[in-house]
């Protein structure tokens, strides 16, 4: 079929419902008219769908996600772009990324997130915001004000910033040290005055129980409790999360894994984030693109938001999540 890849192209603006959408795309590719698509149609379907100039789409995928998928499932994308802490004190204040091992500097983010907020058709924002007590367990100053275990190898009296420390609890916990920072209503804990603020954007605040950190926009580190990221992300059917902000290998890191965890398809942008520490930072992205997320420049963000550039691995997460959506509905989990 010649017209194949416009059909894709304008296919999601005719329909407004998801199931006429469906049969007519399976309508389109079903060249044996038995009302599904076998492996053959459906690789076409792949080929004109995941049009990336950045990712192949190979048999590898092909197979995966023909077999994870039922033959009449699509999902249209809807984005949210999570900026991570961009505050005052990870910018210039207490806890600047310029004094941090890697001297990085976190002002940097801020005009490539601008650009972004300002060119890219994102279906969501959200802000999220250390937002930490004046006891908070993750201050190096407040070390002496719990008992450290027993084994502990770091003395409260000898304890400082970076440092690793176990409180006995309960529950014990393990504990990287760092300046007090992000204190609650304070100068340090507001977002930069530079970066825009998006309309009818969500906020989030984590780390404000004074026992427990939180990375994550999603848990704490212990996962006792959530924030509302997952509630305001399910409201708003999101199925793409792009995350940037700082630290990398800290709180971006931590919410991009969540964010997975929760079946988020999950894009980091790498010229957005500055990070703490370079060997960290280079983990936290193996781990991620392990993990299965991907990660892009923000040159490249718009074409995936728009579904000009379909990277395949998505595709195979969409999939991956059709499937154990079937499989909960069929053992009665969800209905």
């Amino acid at each position: 079929m010649a017209n194949d890849k416009k059909f894709i192209e304008t296919v999601f603006e005719k329909f407004e419902s998801l199931d006429e959408f469906n049969r007519e795309c399976i309508g389109h590719y079903d060249a044996d008219r038995d009302g599904k698509l076998n492996f053959k149609e459906c690789s076409k379907l792949m080929e004109d769908v995941f049009q990336s100039k950045t990712y192949t789409l190979t048999p590898y995928y092909m197979e995966q996600i023909f077999n994870l998928l039922d033959e009449d499932k699509t999902m249209k994308p809807v984005s949210a772009f999570i900026i991570v802490d961009v505050q005052n004190d990870f910018i210039t204040g207490s806890m600047s990324l310029l004094k941090c091992p890697a001297g990085q500097d976190g002002e940097e983010v801020i005009p490539v997130i601008n650009n972004l907020l300002d060119t890219v058709p994102f279906d969501l924002i959200v802000y999220t915001k250390d937002w930490h007590p004046e006891d908070h367990i993750s201050f190096v100053e407040n070390v002496t004000q719990r008992p450290l275990t027993r084994n502990c190898k770091v003395k409260a009296e000898d304890a400082k910033v970076y440092d690793v420390v176990e409180f006995d609890g309960p529950p014990r916990t393990e504990q990287k040290l760092w300046p007090k920072h992000c204190v609650t209503n304070t100068w340090g804990s507001e977002l930069h005055p530079d970066l825009k603020i998006a309309k009818n954007a969500q906020f989030v605040n984590k780390g404000h129980h004074s026992e427990v950190d939180s990375y994550s926009a999603f848990w704490d580190n212990n996962k006792l409790s959530q924030t509302e990221l997952v509630k305001i992300l399910a409201k708003h059917k999101v199925t793409d999360v792009f995350v940037c902000g700082v630290a990398y290998d800290i709180c971006v890191g931590y919410t991009a894994f969540h964010s997975l965890e929760h079946g988020f398809r999950t894009i980091l942008v790498e010229d957005a984030c500055r990070g703490v520490d370079v060997k960290a930072i280079e983990e936290t992205k193996q781990k991620l693109l392990d993990s299965g997320a991907i990660i892009v420049k923000s040159s490249q963000v718009n074409a995936i938001v728009t579904g000009e550039d379909r990277p395949t691995p998505l595709g195979l997460q969409t999939a991956k999540n059709v499937a154990l959506a079937r499989e909960l509905v069929n053992r009665g989990i969800v209905k």
